[in-house]
Order: structure tokens, then sequence, then C-alpha cells
């Protein structure tokens, strides 16, 4: 009898482990959960790292001799949010003994050039510079002139709407009244520093159209409202073409 009931002990505290492992989420379980050998860590899985090696990823994390998958998380996240160019950080526990690390790591748009000159430094939209490393995963990136927060919003907002024509461009800088030209090999585009989603849209369009056509173009000039302006010579006064957002 005595062996029944201790057996049946058994697995209402095993019953029980399990249904406080579904519901703990972020918050550490128990100390004597967190001390039950089954739970230690074993296994690290990072997800989502693509400049980060798993192996960096995990060493953030810093954890405890016989740490627990209960052992709470918060502070391991903010561990790894400390890595420059981590954005966010979740951690999940998948049971018996594996943490698995989700990370969203910040989107480079850019090379700089380094202050003492010599090389050339990948950047985010806001000018961050990231730590990643090209041998780990080469970056083709065009060349900001200057960290300037209009250039490289530019550049983000290229990125996002059209990765075709964010991939052409080789060289960003700075105009007048903080607009920005955009340098695609022998030919330019021009866009005014608050340009949203549909004027680049829109000089994506008239470029493939120009394209198809087989029609040289030197310049676009998107800093009009409605209109891409095509020159056949960079900074002509008169335009070649007009073409609205449209076309």
């Amino acid at each position: 009898m005595s062996r029944r009931r201790s057996a049946l002990s058994r697995r209402v505290l095993w019953a029980a482990v399990g249904a406080g492992a579904v519901t703990v989420g972020r918050v550490a379980g128990p100390p004597l959960v967190r001390a039950v050998a089954a739970f230690r860590v074993r296994e690290i899985e990072v997800l989502g790292a693509r400049q980060f090696s798993p192996r960096a990823v995990a060493a953030a994390l810093r954890l405890r001799p016989r740490a627990s998958v209960f052992d709470a998380t918060a502070p391991l996240v903010e561990r790894v949010k400390a890595l420059p160019g981590v954005l966010e950080v979740r951690i999940e526990r998948r049971l018996p003994g594996t943490l698995r690390v989700v990370v969203r790591e910040a989107e480079p748009v850019a090379f700089v050039p380094a202050a003492r000159g010599g090389s050339l430094l990948p950047v985010d939209a806001r000018g961050t510079l990231l730590p990643f490393d090209p041998a780990r995963t080469p970056l083709d990136l065009p060349i900001a002139v200057t960290a300037d927060s209009n250039v490289l919003g530019v550049l983000a907002l290229v990125q996002a709407v059209d990765a075709g024509l964010y991939q052409e461009i080789t060289v960003a800088r700075r105009l007048t009244r903080g607009d920005v030209a955009l340098e695609l090999g022998s030919r330019r585009v021009l866009v005014g520093r608050d340009a949203g989603p549909e004027v680049i849209q829109a000089v994506a369009l008239v470029a493939q159209d120009l394209a198809a056509k087989k029609r040289p173009y030197a310049e676009l000039d998107a800093r009009y409202a409605g209109q891409v302006v095509v020159r056949r010579r960079a900074g002509a006064a008169g335009a070649e073409q007009a073409r609205g957002p449209g076309a």
C-alpha cells in the first residue's frame, strides 16, 4: 500500500510541475522546481540571428552554473538586448531542458566612412554603428557619404519599398535643404527629405518603363509633388519627360 501511495504522490508532483510549466511564462518557477535536475538547461536554440553567431548570443546570456529553464528570463533578455545591433529578444522555455532565444537584429542600410578613415562601417537607419562581421554574412550596401539622418532615412525607405531599386544604389549623399541624391552607377535619383513610399514606387515604375522602352536617362527627379521628372543630362534645366506616379 505504501508503495502505491508513493508512486501516486510522484505522479501528482510531476503533474503539478507540468501544469506549472504551462503557466509560468516569463516568471521564474518556484525554488523547488528550479532545483529539479531534469530542468537544468542543456541546450540553447537561437533563432533570427543573421549577423551574430548563435554562440555569441548564447554567451551573452551568461547563464549561472546548473541554470534551470525555470530561472527568471527577464535578466537574460536584457543581457542579449545589450548586444549592439539587437533590437528585440524573446526567450521561450522548451521542456525539459531547452531555452529558445528569438532575436530581431537591426537592419543595416548603408556603409559610412570610419571617423579616422580607411574603412567602411555598417549603420542602421538611425546611424547606429553595427558591429557586424562581413566575413560571417557579406553585406551588399550602398555607401552614405555621411551618416546624415535624411540620407539614411531615405535609404531605409527604399530598402523597405523596393529591394530591386535599393540594390542598384551605389552612393547616397545629402543635397541642399536636406534632399537626397541616390547614385545608381552613372545615373542618379533625387528624392525629397520627406518622401513617402508612393514616391519610391513612382520612381521604380518610371525606371522600369524607361528600361523596357530602352530610353536612356541620367536623372530622375522625384522632388516634385505628383510627378517624376526625367532628364537626359543630370542637373539640366529642361526636362525631357515628366511622368506622374501612376506612369
